[in-house]
């Protein structure tokens, strides 16, 4: 693909700005790298350089490639030596202020007709355009770190951007060998808009003493197929990242409840247990390795008790074969005998709600999380209440587990961890759409790519079937009487035709 910007400038020369300064010059870009420390540029160039080498050592470049890309390098001390470029990136510190002067210096440089764009991943292009006297050549150009793996890039029109320019950066991205995704100028834009219901809700999930970390990420890992669970994540990230990007989307939403960060971690980042760099976050690290405590096995139970199923029990007819396939006895009365285990399987409810109004014995009741398949998960949760007695606890979770299938066992909630995620995550994609920051085709590349989800929220919804992300939400709202878990306009309107469904409505 023919490249539209021959050459290229690049403000800031860290992780970020080498990385964008070295697909450039691998699609056949002249790079200008500028930095406010000069002899940063020249150490951006030999870690490029030593790059490429590690590259060539492995047999995917040639030793004429290097040269050729190391070649394409420049290093501009001053601003000024970026006056021919055709498009200038900026990848520096996320202050306002500090972009804005910036480009207001860029812009008194440059020829009339060169992009400006800007790396930002949580300011307003807009306000950073503001500054400018011709905004209509400025768009935000958001790269993902490390950008020569990261193959997404979203592109960000600010309110008075011109649209061609939008159209030379997709060209551009695509050059590099990146999938552009183009988004409205809005908190977060697309991926840091659509991962909030991830990290947040697990945060609430925590602060509610539902269950502990590694219980959290084993879950949302093994039933949902995240690669990743939350605080696996956020030590990945670090909380000096992740943390402030929570509170500026927050913020930036006028305090809208469906992103509203965790006091967790606030204090976590107070006290510099930030994550993997740190040496200690959710997990402790050895040589860089997280410590994860060990799972305990399933209890030993001499004898089951008979098991009875609440007619009201999602995917019953499923739980009621995956019972005989595990062997219980099974009672098929209206009501569970005196002895039974009673087993429910709510969405959105919690299990001491369903107990009370099924009119069934607490002591006696557990919960089962079926808003996923059995056959389509590696492990199964169960939830007890407050009153569920332990030989009832230990009997359910040793029975569930006698296929070999890993369970876990968390406290009652309004739902249970996968369906207060999921369902999140869902809502807040469809609230992206009903907002028409992007399209939900792009939505769904963003995040795949973005975040390395094992599926779109939008397809993720269509799987579950948009009436049980519905049902859960409604009910969490009953449960918690919160806000943040009002299903958006989108979600109720689209269920009927499906989420991810090609569909371009009238305008």
């Amino acid at each position: 693909m023919k490249q539209p910007f021959q050459t290229v400038g690049i403000v800031g020369t860290g992780a970020m700005g080498r990385g964008i300064a070295q697909i450039c010059a691998q699609a056949g870009s002249l790079v200008l790298l500028h930095d406010s420390q000069p002899q940063a540029c020249q150490q951006a160039i030999d870690n490029l350089q030593m790059q490429w080498n590690k590259l060539a050592e492995k047999g995917r470049l040639s030793p004429e490639q290097v040269q050729e890309f190391v070649g394409r390098l420049r290093a501009s001390p001053a601003l000024s030596d970026l006056a021919g470029c055709d498009l200038v990136i900026e990848a520096i510190v996320e202050k306002l202020e500090v972009k804005q002067s910036v480009f207001k210096q860029l812009e008194a440089l440059v020829r009339p007709d060169a992009v400006l764009a800007t790396n930002t991943s949580s300011l307003s292009v807009t306000a950073i355009a503001s500054a400018l006297q011709k905004p209509e050549r400025f768009a935000g150009y958001h790269y993902f770190n490390p950008v020569p793996l990261m193959k997404v890039v979203e592109i960000i029109a600010g309110l008075r951007t011109d649209p061609m320019v939008c159209e030379q950066l997709d060209t551009h991205a695509r050059a590099t060998g990146h999938t552009p995704v183009h988004a409205q100028d809005t908190p977060g834009f697309i991926v840091n808009h659509a991962g909030r219901g991830y990290g947040t809700e697990a945060l609430r999930i925590i602060g509610e003493g539902i269950s502990d970390f590694a219980t959290v990420d084993r879950i949302l890992r093994d039933q949902v197929g995240f690669k990743l669970g939350p605080f696996e994540l956020l030590d990945l990230t670090a909380l000096d990242v992740s943390h402030p990007v929570m509170e500026s989307i927050y913020h930036q939403y006028y305090q809208e409840p469906r992103y509203r960060p965790s006091v967790i971690t606030a204090q976590r980042l107070a006290a510099g247990v930030v994550g993997r760099k740190s040496g200690l976050g959710f997990y402790p690290y050895v040589d860089g390795k997280a410590q994860v405590p060990p799972e305990l096995p399933a209890p030993m139970v001499p004898e089951f008790p008979p098991v009875w199923v609440s007619s009201r029990a999602a995917r019953r007819a499923d739980l009621l074969q995956l019972l005989k396939d595990l062997g219980a006895r099974i009672e098929t009365g209206s009501s569970p005998s005196t002895q039974a285990l009673c087993l429910v399987a709510p969405l959105g409810f919690d299990v001491t709600t369903v107990a009370v109004v099924e009119r069934l014995d607490p002591a006696r009741t557990v919960g089962i999380d079926l808003l996923f398949e059995d056959k389509a998960t590696r492990r199964r949760v169960l939830a007890t209440n407050p009153a569920t007695r332990t030989d009832m606890r230990d009997a359910a979770h040793a029975l569930f587990a006698r296929d070999g299938k890993a369970v876990s066992v968390i406290r009652d909630s309004g739902g249970f961890v996968t369906q207060r995620v999921v369902a999140h995550m869902v809502n807040i994609a469809c609230d992206i759409c009903q907002q028409q920051i992007c399209t939900p085709q792009d939505l769904e590349l963003a995040v795949t790519l973005g975040l390395g989800y094992p599926m779109g929220p939008l397809v993720m919804g269509d799987l579950l079937g948009p009436d049980n992300v519905l049902e859960t939400l409604f009910n969490l709202q009953t449960v918690y009487g919160d806000p943040r878990y009002r299903p958006s306009p989108w979600l109720r309107r689209r269920g009927a035709i499906g989420l991810s469904l090609t569909h371009v409505e009238p305008r």
